[in-house]
């Protein structure tokens, strides 16, 4: 798999407006205080995700996209600046063009319950 592929919201997130995107993300579940769990039930370890504060996305569309009047197939936000955009399975892969222009390692799916994230260092999930 290259980068977040696994994102699945098309377009706007189900039910909210950009308005209403306030929830912070983090290494940690905020709701919890944990991180999150691997399907064989291990803590996927990455030294890129240890110092990563809980941050708020900037958006809750892709801008690069919205801007060229074309869709996506799911969103990926970043965890170190909260920068928004589309994920590896749209044509644009914004979300890792902002990793190749800035160097921020980690992002995460943008959707409620998402708990996966992806070192583009590494190019695996953790």
């Amino acid at each position: 798999m290259n980068g977040v592929g696994s994102c699945h919201a098309v377009g706007r997130l189900p039910g909210r407006r950009e308005s209403e995107v306030g929830v912070a993300f983090g290494w940690h579940d905020i709701t919890t205080g944990t991180r999150p769990v691997s399907p064989n039930g291990e803590v996927p370890g990455c030294h890129h995700a240890d110092d990563l504060l809980p941050v708020v996305p900037s958006a809750s569309v892709c801008r690069e996209c919205t801007a060229a009047g074309t869709g996506w197939a799911g969103l990926c936000i970043c965890l170190t600046c909260g920068w928004v955009a589309c994920c590896e399975r749209s044509a644009g892969r914004h979300a890792f063009r902002h990793y190749e222009e800035t160097d921020h390692p980690v992002a995460a799916r943008l959707e409620p319950g998402a708990q996966r994230r992806w070192c583009y260092v590494h190019r695996r999930i953790i």
